[in-house]
């Protein structure tokens, strides 16, 4: 075919066209042609290193393919006769032809390229300017290739050839003013440009030069048009816009360096948010999605992951084709599908409080929307798991880096900023620093904490800082001023924070060797960023940095609040570690291997020495055996111990505060006024005033104050064996104070014990009271949950809580002694010992 199209003439062409009687036979020949020509440009016949026998062929196609187009000149340009079909091939099989590989001659050789441009030319400026003259003598009908036509010609337009892109880029500016005269704007060419412009670029085409050129053809081809001038100028500022970006993103996507490409994505999928192209948006947050979990940032893949969810709906609407890999489902389903898939995320993450949210917003789905018990139960479960770790199971606290890009030889969207970077868990500054580097192997360390001068920004190299940075502690509203766990307030340290700081000494004037704050100064850099991390990305922009200065004052005080702080961590986390290393120690001598055995012993000796020092210092506190205590209620592995707390509300009206009421054994007599409880046994005892009496119950003595204040509560142990004889006053005992015990624990030895109500002793707020014996669980959850309360305070109120209330965690084990003893003993005898 291709040799006989060679020896045909214009005449050749003239007389066979004429052979067709009918137009509509005219046109389907046409057609078939332009089909035809079109697939065998797109899948060459010869290889591809055949270059001469390629060359020869689209040589003749091109000469009939401009024949053909002048017969559709005369026969099909009419209003009568206009062929939009026949038009649509036309510019398709054009734009094919002049984008094939084989006619890019900037991938030649020079000597390549100069041979074929001195024996075919350029086909592609031929070609091009044929488009253009046939595009501008289509008049009315050019509303009916807008905007399917929009694409072709924008990769036309992007081909690296500037005298074509001159001819053509014009085009653009003729479709606005098409579009805008026959419906009052331009819409559907903007956003048509907008998607295959992304898809364009991402592929290899366009350049910063086309960026440019593109902005000088159409403002200056605006001018005139003085009604469209504000509409023009705002779709240039688009393109331009869109365009950075994705060269950026384009640049990137071939480097080893994975931020980078995380950063210019999230860059995109922001642009696309902010001009409400919604299906753009999806693409590229499932794409950075991808690019997390090839890092296994599963908290980040998360949060991009919940953005889809927001623009979704709990309806039963039908989801709008944005996304093709969901496939056709409602709202809701797909709204589900992507709340199980993030939860997941979030769990491997240890994100468990975020993870908790969307189980709450899925349960309330299943109870009130659609009824679903079995899949509310599995949810129910699973979060009671997410709560369970959020106790149990230790998260290590991330550092926070702060790094800098200064110099001219970074991309934009790097150079001369600053960005607080979230590190890995256990990762150290200096394995994140040589990480870094290893991203930039040309750039300079700076070994210097302040920002650097003009002359390192405006430099060409490329110059990194990087440093350590302390997060801000944000506690939310509903945890002020309330009893929280550590485990809890731990993870709002370093979650959910946005504010930096970064403090570096400064001595002014001479130095007091008795004490170094007085020329104490700190400069203190606040780093600020647009958004809280975690979120989308492990780093986000200081958008705002300010630099203040405290004076030692300020520093003493701050760094006693913050020695307070560590010191009153240390106290919580240490607290009963006595009784816990002896059970740890006597469980090790059961199991211990033969070759271990001396070990032990010298293991065991210490211990004994350690233990004894810590009794005379500090009292006794004993455990019971570690089969005893698998009958008790289980505890949180992290808080074996208790710290109680009393805070303002239960100050008033009472000097020690009144604790919940729990629910009495439902075994026990209606009129008995006492709760069963387990107890620690505790060695000390309690110091008592002058004037109060000594009341012996069994083996134990109890001093009952004659005071008449009736704000003042106080326990009474009874071993369960003496309270069925003991004949007490219950006038005397008052029924309306509250108690809450430490822990349900006690020796095997001992029976159980029983509390009741006395006005002798200060009551002992914050402790938890178990029920034993209770079969209700929601009395044992309840109880679980109280046996784990912990006090936090804002800074501000640290010192003016402690001083007021203080923090009350005592266990008691009463002495036995004879009554006659007891009546005569001298009170300052008795030691008061707590642990």
């Amino acid at each position: 075919m291709t040799a006989i199209l060679s020896q045909m003439t214009d005449q050749h062409y003239a007389a066979f066209l004429e052979t067709f009687n009918r137009n509509s036979d005219l046109v389907d020949f046409l057609m078939e042609s332009f089909v035809l020509f079109k697939e065998l440009i797109r899948k060459h016949v010869y290889p591809c290193d055949w270059m001469a026998m390629i060359m020869v062929q689209n040589r003749v196609f091109l000469r009939a393919i401009n024949i053909y187009a002048d017969t559709m000149n005369q026969k099909f340009l009419s209003d009568n006769n206009f062929e939009v079909q026949l038009w649509n091939n036309y510019f398709h099989l054009a734009v094919a032809f002049i984008t094939q590989e084989s006619l890019q001659l900037q991938h030649f050789s020079p000597t390549k390229r100069n041979k074929i441009l001195a024996k075919y030319g350029d086909m592609r400026l031929l070609i091009g300017f044929a488009i253009r003259d046939i595009w501008y003598k289509l008049g009315n009908h050019k509303i009916c290739f807008i905007p399917d036509m929009v694409g072709p010609i924008l990769e036309m337009t992007l081909i690296p050839e500037e005298e074509l892109r001159r001819a053509t880029i014009p085009i653009f500016f003729d479709m606005i003013t098409c579009e805008h005269e026959y419906s009052g704007n331009f819409h559907k060419f903007e956003n048509e440009i907008i998607q295959k412009l992304d898809h364009e670029v991402e592929g290899g085409g366009g350049d910063e030069h086309y960026m440019q050129l593109l902005e000088t053809i159409l403002l200056d081809c605006a001018v005139e048009k003085h009604t469209l001038w504000p509409q023009i100028q705002h779709f240039v500022a688009l393109v331009k816009g869109l365009l950075i970006r994705l060269l950026d993103y384009r640049t990137v996507m071939s480097d080893d360096s994975r931020n980078n490409r995380m950063s210019c994505t999230v860059n995109l999928l922001n642009f696309y948010k902010d001009i409400n192209r919604e299906g753009m948006y999806i693409r590229y947050l499932y794409k950075l999605r991808d690019l997390h979990l090839e890092g296994e940032n599963y908290t980040e893949a998360a949060y991009t992951l919940l953005l889809h969810t927001r623009l979704l709906k709990w309806c039963d609407e039908m989801c709008t084709p944005q996304f093709e890999l969901h496939g056709s489902q409602t709202q809701r389903q797909l709204k589900e599908t992507l709340y199980d898939t993030i939860i997941d995320y979030f769990d491997k993450g240890k994100m468990w409080e975020e993870a908790i949210t969307l189980c709450k917003e899925l349960a309330e789905q299943y109870e009130n929307e659609l009824f679903d018990y079995e899949l509310l139960s599995k949810r129910l479960e699973k979060q009671a798991k997410f709560y369970e770790n959020i106790m149990k199971i230790l998260r290590p606290k991330p550092d926070y880096f702060a790094v800098g890009f200064y110099g001219q030889g970074y991309p934009p969207f790097l150079r001369n900023k600053v960005f607080i970077h979230r590190g890995k868990e256990y990762e150290r500054r200096e394995d994140f620093q040589n990480h870094l580097m290893s991203q930039f192997p040309s750039s300079v360390r700076l070994n210097t904490t302040t920002m650097p001068g003009p002359d390192v920004q405006d430099s060409p190299l490329q110059y990194i800082q990087c440093f350590t940075v302390q997060p801000v502690l944000e506690i939310p509203p509903r945890l002020k001023n309330k009893p929280v766990p550590d485990q809890i307030i731990n993870f709002y340290k370093s979650n959910y924070v946005q504010r930096f700081h970064y403090s570096r000494p400064v001595r002014k004037g001479p130095v007091d060797p008795n004490n170094e704050f007085v020329s104490m100064w700190i400069e203190r850099t606040t780093f600020t960023t647009v958004y809280k991390l975690p979120g989308i990305l492990r780093w986000f922009e200081a958008s705002d940095i300010k630099h203040t200065t405290l004076s030692p004052l300020e520093n003493a005080i701050e760094t006693m609040e913050s020695t307070n702080e560590k010191i009153l961590a240390m106290i919580n986390q240490y607290q009963s570690d006595t009784p816990l290393l002896g059970a740890g120690i006597s469980l090790h001598g059961k199991r211990v291997t033969d070759d271990l055995r001396p070990f032990h012993e010298r293991m065991e000796e210490c211990f004994k020495q350690l233990k004894k020092k810590v009794e005379k210092e500090y009292g006794v506190r004993e455990l019971p055996d570690l089969e005893e205590r698998k009958s008790t209620r289980p505890r949180s592995m992290l808080r074996s111990y208790r710290q109680s707390v009393i805070s303002n509300s239960s100050l008033q009206g009472t000097e020690c505060g009144t604790p919940t009421r729990l629910h009495v054994d439902r075994d026990m007599p209606p009129e008995s006024p006492v709760w069963p409880c387990a107890l620690p046994h505790s060695s000390g005892s309690l110091s008592t005033n002058t004037g109060e009496d000594i009341v012996t119950v069994g083996d134990t003595d109890v001093r009952l104050r004659k005071s008449k204040k009736k704000k003042r509560g106080s326990m009474i142990f009874i071993t369960e064996e003496r309270e069925r004889t003991a004949t007490l006053d219950t006038k005397r005992l008052s029924k309306k104070q509250e108690f809450r015990s430490d822990t349900n624990l006690c020796s095997p030895e001992e029976g159980s014990v029983r509390l009741t109500n006395s006005r002798s002793l200060p009551a002992i707020t914050g402790l938890s009271l178990s029920v034993v014996g209770s079969s209700e669980e929601v009395d044992s959850a309840r109880a679980r949950r109280d046996s784990k309360s912990v006090s936090v305070c804002l800074p501000s109120d640290r010192t003016a809580n402690r001083r007021s209330k203080g923090v009350i965690n005592l266990f008691f084990k009463t002495k036995s002694s004879k009554p006659e003893d007891a009546k005569h003993s001298d009170p300052a005898k008795k030691n008061s010992q707590h642990f």
